[in-house]
């Protein structure tokens, strides 16, 4: 277990020495902002995916797959956050399609994370895990489309509302709400539900920046990518904490 440790840690060094070295020719201007933000989420990222991986062996054997998952969302969007950040001292702006890289491996990803902490808890039925996957990919799908000029902007915007209203059914009053709500595990009840808020609040920036960093041209792509940037400290590394929190209240039990 101490070799995995050793080894995590050292390919996230190896890729931030990496990425520090292909960004060297861009320099950060002192008075941006939003690029500002693109380096603290890159370091929060960081250090939050090598505190998982470290965590993820002091924990029950039930609840690893949870934390590891928890690390690889952050360590995921960490290497994003590292390009990304380079292209927007580059060219001023985060392409679309950036996002959206990003946004298909993680957001299935901690999606799954609702199934993992049921069945790290009781047995469940294996179909919450393919109907959150599922919600999440309509969602995904609709929105690129429709934010890549594929589809109709709005008809892409309808089926990314549709999918996130159906992944807030299942999680609230749907086979996956049900489950947790009858757990009888105080701590999974109280991480569940501060993960549906994380969904429903913290997630509804993203819909919000399609209307108005898209749709309507309401916002300028610095504020929206700062806001972005911000969000996904909450909507990343606070939904990792709080399945870690969850993890080692009921690891402490046995």
């Amino acid at each position: 277990m101490k070799t995995i440790k050793t080894l995590a840690l050292a390919l996230l060094a190896l890729v931030g020495v990496t990425t520090a070295a292909n960004a060297a020719t861009a320099y950060l201007a002192t008075d941006d902002f939003t690029g500002i933000t693109f380096w603290l989420i890159s370091m929060g990222m960081l250090a939050a995916t090598a505190f998982f991986f470290i965590e993820q062996s002091n924990v029950s054997a039930a609840w690893r797959k949870s934390v590891t998952v928890a690390g690889l969302v952050t360590g995921i969007a960490f290497i994003h956050y590292m390009y990304l950040r380079s292209v927007w001292v580059e060219i001023g702006d985060a392409p679309t399609v950036y996002r959206y890289i990003d946004w298909f491996i993680t957001i299935p990803l901690q999606l799954v994370e609702f199934y993992l902490i049921l069945s790290a808890v009781k047995k469940v039925n294996g179909n919450i895990f393919w109907r959150i996957l599922i919600g999440a990919l309509v969602m995904l799908i609709g929105g690129y489309l429709g934010q890549a000029g594929f589809i109709n902007p709005t008809l892409g915007f309808i089926i990314w509302i549709a999918g996130w209203i159906y992944i807030l059914y299942e999680i609230f009053s749907g086979e996956a709400g049900k489950v947790a709500a009858k757990s009888g595990n105080k701590a999974l009840v109280t991480a569940f539900g501060s993960l549906r808020m994380i969904v429903t609040i913290g997630w509804a920036i993203y819909p919000l920046g399609y209307i108005f960093g898209y749709l309507t041209s309401g916002i300028d792509a610095n504020s929206l990518n700062a806001i972005y940037n911000l969000a996904d400290f909450i909507n990343k590394i606070a939904f990792g904490l709080i399945i870690w929190s969850c993890a080692v209240a009921n690891s402490s039990r046995r």
